[in-house]
Formats: C-alpha cells, sequence, structure tokens
C-alpha cells in the first residue's frame, strides 16, 4: 500500500488512514486491551507513510482515549470503553414533552434523524464559503485574537458594525451601548440576572420560544401569559395582565415571531409601549431573526429609544450555529451593571468568535447570502404549507419571512401524541404546548420549512394521524 492508497482507502487524509486502520485492529481485536501497538517507525514502513504522520496519528488517537502513551516504552491500547447502547444514539421517546424537549431531542441525535421541529437552519444552508474565508484570516493574522481574552464589552469594530447595522432598523444607539455576549440565550439569561428576583413576575406571549420558559423557571420567575394574535399580543389582555400582576419583564420577539411566524403592527407597537411606560414595565425585544426580513417590522427599540426596551440579536440563525455570538443593546446606566455581571459569571466574550462573525459580516458576500437565504426560504415556505394543507394541516397564516410555520393539526390529533409517533420513525416534531405554558397548544405543531424538505416527513405525518385518530 503506498502513501496516497491510505488516504484514499478511508476517504480523509494519511493521518487519519493511519487511525482508521489502528482503530479496525482494535475492534476486531486483532489489539487488544493492554496490547503495545507497533513501533512508530516500523507501523510507517507497514503502512508506507512518513514517521511524522504516524507519530501525529498516534498522538490523536490518545487524546480520544483511544490509547495511551507510557514513556519510554511506547505507546498501548486502553482499556474497553462500557458497551453502547443503541438507544443511547437515537432520541429518547420517554422524556416528557417540556420545554426542553425538542431541544434536546433535536442535539443529541445524529445528523441522519429528520428533524422540522429544530430552530435552526441545515449546514448546506450556511454560508459556508464565508465562514472558511474568515477562518483563513484569522489563522494568518495576529496571534491576539486566537488565544486572548476579548474585552469587556466585546470588539470594538463588531460594536461599531452593529451600531450601523440597527440604525437601519431605527435603532440608535452608540457602540459603548452595546454588549457582545456568547448568544442570544447568553444575553437573556443575562438581563434575567440583572433585571428579576425570584418570584418577581414575567409576561411572555402565548404561544413564545419555549426557551423563554426554561430561562424564566431557571430563574425562579412567576410566569404569566398573554395571548399572541397576527399582530402581536392581545393589547387589552396586556393591559389587564399589567393591572393584575404588576410584571418586571415582558419578552418577545417583535420582527418575526417564534413560533408563529407573526410580525407587530406598528399599532400594537404604540400601544404596547404607551401601555409599559405607564406601568414601569421593562421589555425585552429578541431580535435573532432580524436579517430573514425583506421589510423590516416595527422594532419596539426604535419608537421607545432604548428607554423601556432592551434589543438582543445575534448570528446563530443566518450565519453559523456553532459561532456562538449574540449582543445587547440597552440604556447606558444598564450596560456598566451588565459588564460587570458578564465578567462575573463568563469573565469574557469569546473573542474567537466575535472575530469570525465580524470579518463574516464585513464581507459582501455576507449581504447576497442573506438575499439568496430570504428567497430560498421564501420558495421552500409556499412548497412546505401546501404539502401539509395536503395531509390536512394548516398553517395559522402565512408568514412574511422566516423559516417556521405554526400549524393547526386536523380536529382530534393531539400534537404530543403525534410527536412521539414520529418520534418513533425517526423524524423530531415541535409540538404546540411546548411553546404555550398555559398549554393551549395542544393542536398545534411549529415546522421548520427549511428542515421539512425530505418527502418522508409528510408520509410519516399523514400515517401516524390517521393511526392516532
Amino acid at each position: 500500500m503506498d502513501d496516497l492508497s491510505v488516504t484514499n482507502a478511508v476517504g480523509g487524509t494519511r493521518i487519519e488512514g493511519v487511525m482508521a486502520a489502528i482503530s479496525d485492529r482494535i475492534a476486531t481485536r486483532s489489539l487488544m486491551p493492554g496490547a503495545r501497538l507497533p513501533s512508530v517507525r516500523s507501523f510507517a514502513r507497514t503502512m508506507q507513510v512518513s514517521v511524522s504522520t504516524v507519530v501525529e496519528a498516534y498522538e490523536r488517537l490518545a487524546a480520544e482515549g483511544v490509547i495511551r502513551s507510557r514513556p519510554g516504552s511506547g505507546f498501548y491500547v486502553c482499556g474497553p470503553l462500557p458497551p453502547l447502547s443503541l438507544s443511547e444514539t437515537g432520541a429518547k421517546s420517554d422524556r416528557n414533552v417540556d420545554p426542553l424537549w425538542i431541544s434536546r431531542q433535536s442535539l443529541e441525535v445524529s445528523d441522519d434523524v429528520l428533524k422540522p421541529g429544530c430552530g435552526w437552519l441545515p449546514p448546506s444552508w450556511f454560508p459556508q464559503a464565508a465562514l472558511r474565508r474568515a477562518m483563513r484570516t484569522l489563522a494568518r493574522g495576529d496571534m491576539g485574537a486566537l488565544a486572548n481574552y476579548g474585552t469587556p464589552l466585546g470588539l470594538p469594530p463588531l460594536r461599531q458594525l452593529l451600531a450601523r447595522r440597527l440604525g437601519d432598523h431605527g435603532i440608535t444607539v452608540p457602540p459603548d451601548q452595546i454588549l457582545l455576549t456568547e448568544s442570544g440565550t447568553q444575553a437573556i439569561d443575562l438581563l434575567c440576572r440583572f433585571l428579576l428576583e425570584p418570584g418577581d413576575t414575567v409576561l411572555v406571549d402565548d404561544p413564545c420560544y419555549f426557551n423563554f420558559h426554561a430561562l424564566l423557571r431557571a430563574h425562579r420567575a412567576n410566569v404569566v401569559t398573554v395571548p399572541f394574535t397576527p399582530t402581536g399580543p392581545d393589547v387589552e389582555l396586556f393591559g389587564q395582565a399589567l393591572e393584575q400582576h404588576r410584571p418586571r419583564l415582558y419578552i418577545t420577539n417583535s420582527a418575526i415571531h417564534n413560533p408563529t411566524g407573526a410580525a407587530l403592527s406598528p399599532v400594537t407597537a404604540h400601544r404596547l409601549l404607551k401601555l409599559a411606560d405607564a406601568s414601569g414595565l421593562i421589555i425585552i425585544e429578541d431580535d435573532i431573526f432580524a436579517d430573514f426580513e425583506d421589510v423590516p417590522a416595527p422594532r419596539l427599540a426604535a419608537y421607545d429609544g432604548l428607554d423601556r426596551v432592551i434589543h438582543i440579536g445575534s448570528f446563530s440563525k443566518t450565519l453559523s450555529a456553532s459561532v456562538r455570538c449574540g449582543f445587547i443593546a440597552a440604556r447606558r446606566d444598564w450596560i456598566d451593571g451588565l459588564v460587570d455581571l458578564k465578567v462575573a459569571s463568563s469573565f469574557s466574550c469569546g473573542q474567537l468568535s466575535a472575530e469570525l462573525v465580524y470579518l463574516s459580516l464585513k464581507d459582501g458576500s455576507y449581504r447576497k447570502h442573506v438575499e439568496a437565504l430570504r428567497a430560498r426560504l421564501a420558495k421552500t415556505m409556499s412548497e412546505v404549507a401546501a404539502r401539509l394543507e395536503a395531509i390536512g394541516i394548516i398553517p395559522w397564516l402565512k408568514p412574511q419571512a422566516g423559516m417556521f410555520l405554526w400549524c393547526r393539526l386536523p380536529e382530534g390529533v393531539n400534537a404530543a401524541d403525534v410527536a412521539r409517533a414520529c418520534l418513533a420513525e425517526g423524524i423530531i416534531l415541535a409540538p404546540g404546548n411546548v411553546f404555550s405554558v398555559a398549554e393551549n397548544a395542544g393542536s398545534f405543531m411549529r415546522f421548520n420549512v427549511a428542515q421539512s424538505t425530505d418527502t418522508r416527513i409528510f408520509g410519516v405525518l399523514e400515517a401516524s394521524m390517521r393511526r392516532l385518530r
């Protein structure tokens, strides 16, 4: 076997070929636990690769815990790992359908499981070329970006760019009132730590993003819900909730609402802000879907001038779910306290992620990527909606933008039962009541259209509903 054939045999690099050869010998018991591996030089001759290739392969296998090094003696096979049950590699159907159900199911399973219920794009929909360029630029650049802690507020050039981007939505904010975070989720967590005491009341939409429920439960908040309409929360019931419960916070998506896909209307926005001002309510506006919009919806932060409204965002939905970087735009007198809290709880934000986001956003290809993504989502939205309607699943509304369809199932069909039935077939769905604290959405389901293009989804859905009826 020559050097090149090692590469071709496993479809990877020479190092990966050597690693695969050793792993295969261990798996087939040619090398038993405790056995000494061939010397680096002898195995290099056997595989017809360089000594340095075998050294690197052995080091990587040692780092993975497959083998271990004994100084002066060589490398030895580690003891056997506990047997892995096949059930551990799949989704857990016996887990309660709670606010973390979808996240845990979607994150724990392998890539071959279909995930129409998850909240992110497929990897192939992200701007891979732009990310690779940004990583190459960082790799060639100053070592500080790869090794140093970030500044307390976060990367200055990125905050300046964010200030300009927010200005496009009518939100006037200087860079020193923008705090970078690890993600949009961390932004909300920081704000809850900063603003809430255990037992404080928080308003959320019904339905709303399920992770709001989980975070607020972790902060021991008292959660009160307000029904959500196609133009925003029911303003009359919102006012009643303010009078009755005196909440400290209201958390919402104002642009593209999760899970419904609805957009806040200007009239509703103005009425909400008047009620908030009169009652001393603070509003957290989660705007992580901003770049999906063709025509921007009203932003509460723009109307309010960042007085009672705190605006947050991230880039996990359009740039990369792996590159964790979010931000908070807030009043100047709140930012300093938030910085102290961030330093105390996480010390610094990810400098590397911030640099990657900055390089990707300032690249003109990101704008083209987002424009193409909007068009692709709009087309996919129509196609998926038609397929769902054909099997009796009806969208609550046709969203102006985004990737979510909030749909009603046929009469008498429970969404949680359908989700469990489909999970057994390798399909993860998002049943409505995980989005509803009041459990008013048992007949609804949220579909991520970008993850719903496989025809198997609709066949399994239809068959499951027919059995359950």
